[in-house]
């Protein structure tokens, strides 16, 4: 799995800030502007923040690009609707040669056994594919072969509070374990670029309790730690 943060809004909290601001100010948005300073953003977005509110939090943007997940994956990451996505596609993609790049869970690669099984599944998926293209089946119709375990790549956009959303979500050690280490390495990318945006970011018991109930993995002490010292 590979992701990169492509693309975001120049100075995310100063806008956020300066968004933030005209709410509660009479003044004209370039007075405000000049008024900003790092020391001011800093502390008045720690103040917005405990208040949650989050919707000046839409105003900035981050922009990834993923590659190696499966379609497993990619499947659970478009269920978020507060996002823009652009897919690789099984359409217009068609995949040369025997095979085709897979994703393979650790609970299947650890075992010797599983994983000649896998590859039995995965093998007769690429002939089957191969034999359909070459028979003129179309692309998009031969792909109805190809298995969850197919890589895909995909450019992902979110704004500032469908990503804190999604990482409450994602992060948690109850979300599937690809999408949940897909999750973190986004949170590493964005968290440096604004702080005290994503100060608190990560599963829901980062912040305040575990949301989970009777289904938490209790582990939210080492869970808290973890997120803190990201």
């Amino acid at each position: 799995m590979k992701v990169t943060l492509l693309q975001h809004t120049p100075e995310p909290e100063k806008t956020v800030a300066l968004a933030a601001r005209l709410c509660y100010s009479a003044a004209t948005i370039g007075d405000l502007q000049e008024k900003l300073s790092s020391s001011d953003v800093a502390s008045f977005l720690e103040k917005i923040m405990s208040l949650g509110h989050q919707s000046v939090l839409e105003h900035v943007s981050f922009t990834f690009g993923i590659e190696g997940i499966s379609r497993a994956c990619s499947h659970q990451l478009v269920r978020h609707r507060l996002a823009s996505y652009s897919q690789q596609s099984q359409r217009y993609v068609t995949f040369k040669g025997d095979g085709f790049p897979l994703v393979v869970p650790d609970a299947i690669a650890a075992d010797p056994a599983l994983q000649a099984t896998f590859d039995r599944a995965m093998a007769a998926c690429a002939v089957a594919y191969r034999e359909l293209v070459d028979a003129g089946v179309p692309a998009e119709d031969a792909r109805f072969v190809l298995p969850n375990a197919a890589e895909t790549k995909i450019i992902v956009t979110m704004n500032g509070r469908e990503l804190l959303h999604f990482f409450e979500l994602r992060c948690c050690e109850r979300a599937q374990w690809e999408i949940r280490a897909m999750a973190v390495e986004m949170l590493k990318l964005v968290k440096p670029l604004a702080p005290v945006v994503f100060a608190a970011a990560g599963p829901g018991c980062v912040a305040g309790a575990c949301p989970e109930g009777a289904m938490t993995c209790g582990r939210a002490k080492e869970v808290r730690e973890k997120f803190k010292h990201m």
